[in-house]
């Protein structure tokens, strides 16, 4: 049985399944929910579908995407309209991953459509947005799978438009500018591009994040009292995925159980997967949050 939140399409690196965990650990209500690094907004999903605010900021850098994610939520029908009319079109080709070549190329060249968004990101490998050092969009197709069924979208996106039109402010601005539109109440859920992934040649995000920046303007946050998580690195087995934010934050550093990593199940290991979420001190304190987790590998706890 699947208890996870609606979801439009995969997404590689949502937090979808992470979400009921990441949520433990937010007050049961708050004024409102913003996401500096949406992604998909899993977790305003998530947090819509409890019914712990009726208030959202779904905010990223890359605009196509915010884009798309408004027009699903504010105007369902018409996204399923054009979607529906590219799902098709694939099959007048004689070789239907042409078609995403195709409808990819005319994104890049400035046709950023949301029907073209969502369908380059349902027919993608394993739902894997990759940008090149250019900015374009240069994933490959699974040419296995014609991407999501039109049928299987549209109860997805019916579902999502349902919990969140009518209470949701889309930005793709810097998220130094969406800290700045937060206030007391508000509680702020940050996934930032992981350390290591973005200066590489096929980058997941549109746009790194510095450590030392993104550190330093944590501590405004801290300064207005504002309540924030943040997903940032991890372990899985012997191995550290960046290194932690700085002490001096104030935050608890808890690691959540993501299981046994694809990569690990290829080489023939069951290495078990833990993300790490950063709270704040001041959501701790005002709200009693606790952090007791289960015991993981005594490594990487810096």
């Amino acid at each position: 049985m699947n208890n996870y939140a609606p979801r439009i399409v995969q997404y590689q690196g949502s937090k979808r399944k992470l979400a009921p965990q990441i949520l433990s650990y937010m007050p049961k209500s708050f004024k409102r929910l913003i996401e500096p690094f949406s992604g998909m907004a899993a977790i305003s999903i998530a947090v819509a579908l409890e019914q712990r605010t009726k208030q959202f900021i779904i905010n990223d850098i890359n605009k196509p995407l915010i884009i798309m994610l408004e027009e699903a939520i504010e105007y369902p029908d018409r996204l399923l309209h054009d979607y529906l009319i590219l799902w098709k079109e694939q099959f007048t080709y004689k070789n239907h991953v042409q078609h995403f070549y195709d409808v990819r190329e005319k994104f890049n060249k400035g046709f950023k459509t949301p029907a073209n968004m969502l369908y380059l990101i349902a027919r993608c490998v394993k739902g894997s947005v990759r940008y090149g050092k250019n900015g374009n969009l240069n994933q490959s197709p699974d040419k296995r799978r014609h991407g999501t069924q039109p049928n299987t979208l549209q109860k997805n996106i019916y579902n999502i438009s349902y919990l969140l039109k009518g209470k949701t402010k889309f930005y793709s601005y810097d998220y130094k500018r969406i800290f700045e539109i937060a206030e007391y109440g508000d509680v702020v859920y940050m996934d930032p591009p992981y350390q290591g992934v973005t200066n590489v040649r096929d980058n997941r995000y549109v746009s790194g994040v510095e450590f030392d920046e993104f550190s330093e303007a944590l501590k405004t946050l801290n300064k207005n009292k504002i309540d924030y998580l943040i997903s940032y690195d991890g372990i899985c087995g012997s191995k550290k995925y960046g290194k932690s934010l700085p002490k001096d934050l104030e935050c608890q550093k808890v690691f959540l159980n993501a299981g046994i990593s694809t990569q690990s199940t290829l080489l023939g290991k069951s290495d078990i997967t833990y993300e790490s979420l950063y709270i704040s001190k001041y959501l701790i304190k005002e709200h009693k949050i606790s952090t007791i987790i289960q015991q993981r590998p005594l490594i990487g706890s810096g």
